[in-house]
C-alpha cells in the first residue's frame, strides 16, 4: 500500500485527471465514428453513396482542425477555455443529432466536428505542460493518456452496438451527450490544477488577454456555419480538401529543393517518400466505419457462438489489439533489436501496408467460401481486422515521432500540419473508395459479392504494391535518412590504431 501511495504522489498534478477526462472526451467521436454511416442509411434513408461521401467529409474535418486548434489553444485561448468550449459544441451537437432529423443532422455535426476538431489536442498540450522538458515520466503519461482514450472507444462502441440491436439511435446519442458532458463536470472541478503553464496567452497584459480570448471565442462558434455550409456541399468540400493537400505537397516539394543542408535535405525527400506510404495505408484503414461496415452488415454472418455481433462491436476488434499488442510489441521490438535485427521506420512502414494487403484480401478470400445465401464467415472479417490492427501498431506510434527526426528546425510547423493534413485527405479517399460498394436495395449478398470482391482485390493489391515498393527503397531511404550525430561520425575522420591505443 505505501509503494502504490509513493507512486501516486510521483504523479503530476493533473495528469491523472486528464486520463479520465480523456475517457469521457471520446465517447462522443466513437459513437459517431462508428455509426454515422448506419445512422445516415437506415434511419435517414441516404444512399450507401452520400453516406460514405459524409463520412469522409466527417473525418477530414475531425483531422485537419487539430492544427488550427493547436494554434488557438494558448494563444488566443487558454487550452482548458478551448477544451470546454469544444467539448460544450460536442455535447450540442449530439443533443441535435438525436433529434432524429436530415437538419439537426447537419447542425448537430457542424457543432460536434468544430469541437472535436479544435479541442483534442488541447488535452495533448495540457499533459504535456505538466512535466519538465527532461522529465523521464512523460513518455508514461502519455502511454496511460492513450489507454484512456481507447477505454473511451471500447466504451462507444459497445455502446453504440447496443442501441443499435433495436436502432434506438435517439437513446445512443443521448448516451454519448451526457458523457461528453460529464468531462466538462470533471474539467470544472479541476479547474484550477489545470491550469495553462508557460502558453504565449500568459506572457500577455489583461487587456490583450480580453482582446484575444473574445477572438477566440468569435473563431470558435464562427466556424460553426462555416462546417455546416461545407458539410452540406460534400463533392465541393472533397474538391477543396483535395486542393489544399496538392497545394501543401508542391509547398513541401519545393521547399525541399530549395533547402541547403544536404542531410536536412535528404531527410525531407525521406519524409515525402513515407508519407506518400502513409496516405495508402490510412485511406484503406479509414474504410472501417465506412465501406468495410456496410458490408459487414449486408454480406457477412454475423452470428458468432449464437450471439448476433454488432456492427460497432466489430470496432473493438482494433481497439483490444492495440490496447493488448503496443506493450507486446514494444518488447518484442526491444528483443530483436538487442539480437541485431534493424527494425527501423521505413521498414515498419512497409509492413504495415503488406499487412494492411493482406488484410483486405482476406475478405475476397471470405467471399469465396461464403455459403449459399452469399454470407461471408465472420472468421474472415475478424482476421482482417487483426492484419489492419497490427498493421497500425507498425505505424502510427512513429509517425509523430519520425517528423521530430526528419523535419528541419525551421520546417517542422508545416511538415506536423502536412502529417495532419495526410490524415484528413485519407479520410476522403476512404469516402471515395468506399461509395464504390453497392447499395443494400441493388440485391442479396449473392448479387453484390463480385461488386465487393472486385473493390478488396484491388484496393488489397494496390496496398501490397506499395508496401513492396518500400521494401525495395528501404535502403535507399536509410541511407537518406541521418540524424546530426550519426552525419557528425560519418565526417570525422578514422582514427589510426596507434593512436587510438596510445
Amino acid at each position: 500500500m505505501s509503494s502504490l501511495k509513493a507512486r501516486l504522489s510521483q504523479i503530476p498534478d493533473g495528469a491523472g485527471v486528464l486520463f479520465f477526462i480523456q475517457i469521457f472526451a471520446t465517447l462522443g467521436f466513437a459513437v459517431l465514428y462508428s455509426t454515422l454511416v448506419l445512422y445516415a442509411t437506415q434511419h435517414l434513408h441516404f444512399s450507401a453513396k452520400d453516406a460514405t461521401t459524409m463520412m469522409g467529409v466527417f473525418g477530414a474535418f475531425n483531422y485537419g482542425l487539430h492544427l488550427f486548434g493547436g494554434y488557438l489553444g494558448g494563444r488566443f485561448l487558454s487550452n482548458r477555455n478551448l477544451f470546454v468550449g469544444g467539448m460544450l459544441l460536442q455535447v450540442l451537437g449530439c443533443a441535435c443529432i438525436a433529434g432524429g432529423t436530415v437538419a439537426l443532422l447537419y447542425l448537430g455535426l457542424a457543432l460536434f466536428l468544430t469541437g472535436s476538431g479544435l479541442n483534442v489536442t488541447c488535452i495533448n498540450m495540457m499533459l504535456t505542460q505538466r512535466f519538465k522538458p527532461d522529465d523521464v515520466r512523460r513518455e508514461g503519461a502519455f502511454l496511460w493518456n492513450y489507454a484512456g482514450m481507447n477505454v473511451g472507444f471500447f466504451v462507444g462502441f459497445t455502446a453504440a452496438g447496443h442501441y443499435q440491436q433495436t436502432e434506438n439511435y435517439s437513446g445512443l446519442f443521448i448516451f454519448a451527450t451526457i458523457g461528453n458532458f460529464i468531462a466538462i463536470i470533471i474539467t470544472g472541478l479541476f479547474w484550477r490544477t489545470l491550469a495553462d503553464r508557460e502558453t504565449p496567452l500568459l506572457e500577455i497584459d489583461r487587456g490583450k488577454f480580453k482582446q484575444r480570448f473574445t477572438a477566440g471565442i468569435a473563431i470558435l462558434f464562427g466556424l460553426v456555419p462555416v462546417v455546416w455550409f461545407l458539410l452540406q456541399h460534400p463533392h465541393g468540400t472533397e474538391r477543396l480538401v483535395k486542393a489544399i493537400s496538392a497545394a501543401v505537397a508542391l509547398a513541401l516539394v519545393w521547399l525541399t529543393f530549395k533547402h541547403r543542408d544536404a542531410r536536412e535535405k535528404n531527410n525531407m525527400w525521406a519524409y515525402l517518400v513515407l508519407t506518400l506510404g502513409s496516405l495508402v495505408f490510412w485511406a484503406l484503414y479509414q474504410m472501417a466505419p465506412s465501406g468495410l461496415q456496410l458490408f459487414a452488415v449486408n454480406n457477412v454472418n454475423r452470428k458468432v457462438w449464437g450471439i448476433v455481433v454488432a456492427p460497432q462491436w466489430i470496432q473493438n476488434i482494433n481497439t483490444v489489439v492495440i490496447v493488448v499488442g503496443a506493450p507486446l510489441m514494444s518488447s518484442l521490438f526491444l528483443r530483436l533489436r538487442a539480437r541485431g535485427w534493424k527494425i527501423d521506420v521505413p521498414k515498419q512502414f512497409a509492413a504495415s501496408l503488406l499487412l494492411m494487403g493482406l488484410g483486405f484480401l482476406a475478405l475476397p478470400a471470405g467471399i469465396a467460401f461464403a455459403d449459399p445465401s452469399g454470407m461471408s464467415a465472420f472468421s474472415w472479417l475478424f482476421v482482417s481486422y487483426i492484419f489492419q490492427s497490427v498493421g497500425e501498431l507498425l505505424i502510427s506510434p512513429v509517425g509523430y515521432a519520425m517528423i521530430g527526426k526528419l523535419a528541419p528546425r525551421q520546417h517542422q510547423g508545416v511538415m506536423m500540419g502536412a502529417w495532419m493534413l495526410v490524415t484528413g485527405l485519407a479520410s476522403i479517399f476512404a469516402g471515395d473508395f468506399s461509395s464504390m460498394v453497392p447499395e443494400p436495395s441493388e440485391g442479396s449478398a449473392v448479387t453484390t459479392n463480385p461488386v465487393y470482391s472486385k473493390l478488396f482485390i484491388e484496393l488489397g493489391c494496390g496496398s501490397l504494391v506499395v508496401g513492396v515498393v518500400l521494401v525495395l527503397l528501404t535502403p535507399f531511404l536509410r541511407k537518406l535518412i541521418t540524424d546530426g550525430k550519426e552525419a557528425g561520425r560519418a565526417e570525422e575522420p578514422p582514427v589510426a590504431p596507434d593512436a587510438a591505443t596510445a
